[in-house]
């Protein structure tokens, strides 16, 4: 624990350091920057509205939005462990929920007891297979898995939109989106959850149990990397691969293994997604949670704890953005991505440093 603490103080460092850069960009453009951030956070994490009404708006919502990016913030730093850069957690979350979504929609009359954990299933492991592909390029032929998996992505998003097109959506439908999936099949909220124990958590807000899913996936993916074999062997390849495979570790079945992990991963988007929240696979419904994962793994030091609070300060500033677009003058909430840019150049500027470090001292 004091190790991560300590890991941690430099993404801590890197945001403070991001929104102080974000504060001086909007004073040039004529903002007082106490002002934008006071409502950024306040609007993320306050219990409070405008008016001063109790409301678990903002929380519940910034719950929601850091789901599907603690779930691929996982699926970059488990790949990262094994010394891969998956960039197609995209893709991989697209096929993912669309395979969540056709089997609601194909099995419609069977109970919700079997529909949901097999939706769950589908989810899981058509993201697994779209993963373990660039994974058994990079092993069998040495591919590099960064132009494969984005090639993936691409090729993932076109599949799906032909599929959703001429054979899932409703005759009529303007919008590129399948049927419903049976109601059986939804997933419960918060709101059902909360609502025996007296508490009056609002039927609007989407935070569902794919939130509670996303942290039971923390403490698996912990447990798996730093308390099994399996674990220790993808990491020692990420450390050395030729040591590794010295040691006795087939270095090519942890690669394709991590890959496959990494896209099951990203395929439990699609839990929150469809099952949880439009219930219907919606083309182009991700806000690039993919790409931003990257971003959620870097900020989180690879590190499950990590990687929650990297998610939830990306779901805050989410959130806040939107606040920020209606309620100041000059600020756009595309001052979100300038903080998220700001973050990361930082971060890389830090593992930067330290390899120069580590070459003066070699």
């Amino acid at each position: 624990m004091r190790n991560l603490l300590h890991e941690l103080i430099f993404p801590v460092i890197a945001v403070l350091a991001a929104f102080l850069i974000g504060g001086l960009i909007v004073l040039a453009i004529g903002d007082n920057p106490i002002e934008v951030y006071w409502l950024l956070i306040s609007s993320a994490f306050s219990f409070h509205d405008a008016l001063g009404n109790f409301t678990f708006d903002n929380w519940g919502y910034t719950l929601f939005y850091a789901t599907p990016l603690i779930f691929t913030g996982l699926a970059v730093a488990l790949a990262f462990k094994c010394g891969l850069l998956n960039i197609g957690a995209e893709g991989q979350l697209y096929v993912g929920a669309f395979a969540a979504a056709w089997v609601g929609i194909t099995f419609a009359k069977l109970p919700g007891v079997l529909l949901i954990p097999m939706a769950m299933a589908a989810a899981i492991l058509a993201g697994a297979a779209w993963g373990a592909i660039p994974g058994v390029l990079k092993a069998r032929f040495g591919s590099h898995e960064v132009i494969n998996t984005i090639m993936l992505n691409f090729i993932a998003v076109g599949l799906l939109s032909y599929l959703t097109q001429r054979h899932y959506k409703a005759a009529g439908d303007p919008i590129m989106q399948t049927v419903e999936i049976a109601e059986q099949s939804h997933i419960a909220r918060f709101h059902t959850f909360l609502a025996p124990f007296g508490i009056d958590f609002p039927q609007r807000i989407p935070l569902n149990f794919a939130f509670l899913l996303a942290i039971l996936a923390c403490v698996g993916v912990y447990f798996f990397l730093w308390r099994t074999k399996f674990g220790y062997e993808i990491r020692a390849v990420g450390s050395n691969p030729s040591a590794a495979e010295y040691g006795g570790i087939n270095v090519r079945r942890q690669i394709v293994l991590a890959m496959a992990l990494s896209g099951a991963l990203a395929g439990m988007v699609g839990i929150n997604e469809v099952l949880g929240y439009r219930h219907r696979y919606y083309h182009d419904f991700s806000a690039n949670y993919g790409f931003t994962g990257i971003a959620v793994a870097l900020l989180g030091r690879n590190h499950p704890l990590g990687i929650v609070l990297a998610a939830i300060l990306f779901g805050a500033l989410i959130r806040g953005g939107l606040f920020v677009d209606i309620f100041t003058d000059h600020v756009s909430k595309d001052l979100v991505q300038v903080l998220q840019a700001i973050i990361i150049l930082f971060v890389a500027t830090e593992l930067l440093f330290r390899r120069l470090l580590i070459w003066r001292k070699a």
